[in-house]
């Protein structure tokens, strides 16, 4: 049997124009760009470029649609940046390349977001994937069109490409974003029986499942965790299910026990931005399973991938070496136990 190594990451690429100005300007009138400043983003960017750093020895691929444009560019120097292999990033003249338009000032931010080259990925793109990575990360479910469209046989394009992938030996292992509980039943479901990994948000978890995770005073409704894990795997998903939130992270595997673990502590003052804070907790769970690690393990390495995240303003600018996580995770405080 072939050794499987390495991570293939697809979905989401995206370039964030963050722009600061001197005034929210009304409906109409004028404000002043300050400064700008582009940035990766999208699932597997941040995803990838934090594992780079985790671990320059572990085989990374990047995948996904881009337009012939000076954003494409950018993206793929980014890639090439960190090491990654890009052989599987297309181009298409039919669309530019997805970007966000950030606009901040006043403590205030709107983002204007163009679909872009991602509305177009779809199956064929990606499942032709042909190495012998043993992970295939897709994110983000829910924001990619092509793929989020029916399929006659197996009710969605994602899960049609999913099967096939599993069929070729990968681990998938896929991110959803938010959106309304109708739409993300109708998406995800058919999604499920093909995912081997499933790493969602609190959210997430609670558009899929119909339980209130969060109480009405806003607090984590811990009992109702079990209950959720349990829901999706009878929804399908193989092997484990994580439910992340800021409080911590709780999973199991599918022949295991439920594992809780508490975020790392930080103080308000020491967070930066928590942009791609969710993307490194999947980096770093992805990494401990890959490696074969314990799920109380993965959830650690994860808490400390995100917390060391917080740290920075971008999306994947925090990310640091495993060793010094692991030293991280040795002396580090952490949150007390939901009540």
């Amino acid at each position: 049997m072939m050794t499987r190594n390495g991570i293939v990451g697809a979905g989401n690429w995206i370039v964030d124009h963050v722009k600061t100005i001197d005034r929210w300007p009304g409906e109409g009138n004028l404000c002043n760009i300050i400064s700008q400043v582009a940035a990766p983003g999208g699932g597997p960017a941040n995803v990838l470029f934090d594992l780079a750093v985790m671990d320059p020895e572990l085989p990374l691929f990047a995948a996904g649609l881009l337009g012939d444009d000076e954003d494409g560019e950018y993206l793929l120097a980014e890639i090439a940046k960190h090491g990654v292999d890009q052989r599987f990033m297309t181009k298409t003249g039919a669309a530019s390349t997805s970007f966000t338009d950030a606009m901040s000032g006043e403590g205030k931010r709107t983002f204007f977001h163009c679909r872009g080259a991602n509305a177009l990925l779809d199956r064929k793109t990606l499942e032709n994937i042909d190495v012998p990575a043993k992970f295939f990360y897709l994110g983000y479910l829910l924001l990619l069109d092509g793929l989020d469209a029916d399929d006659p046989a197996y009710g969605t394009v994602a899960a049609h490409l999913l099967k096939n992938l599993r069929d070729k030996g990968f681990k998938t292992v896929v991110d959803f974003v938010s959106e309304a509980p109708e739409k993300f039943r109708r998406i995800v479901f058919p999604a499920l029986p093909y995912i081997d990994i499933l790493i969602v948000n609190e959210v997430e978890a609670s558009a899929c499942c119909g339980l209130e995770l969060r109480k009405a005073d806003g607090k984590l409704n811990y009992q109702q965790l079990p209950e959720a894990v349990d829901f999706l795997f009878d929804k399908g998903v193989k092997e484990t299910v994580v439910i992340h939130f800021p409080e911590g992270a709780a999973g199991r595997m599918r022949d295991g026990k439920f594992v809780y673990s508490p975020s790392c502590a930080i103080k308000k003052s020491e967070i930066v931005g928590s942009t791609g804070a969710g993307d490194a907790f999947c980096a770093g769970v992805m990494y401990a399973l890959h490696q074969d690690w314990s799920l109380e393990e993965a959830l650690k390495l994860g808490g400390a991938s995100s917390n060391f995240n917080l740290r920075n303003a971008t999306a994947s600018g925090g990310a640091v070496s495993l060793e010094k996580m692991q030293a991280f995770l040795k002396t580090c405080a952490f949150e007390a136990m939901p009540q």
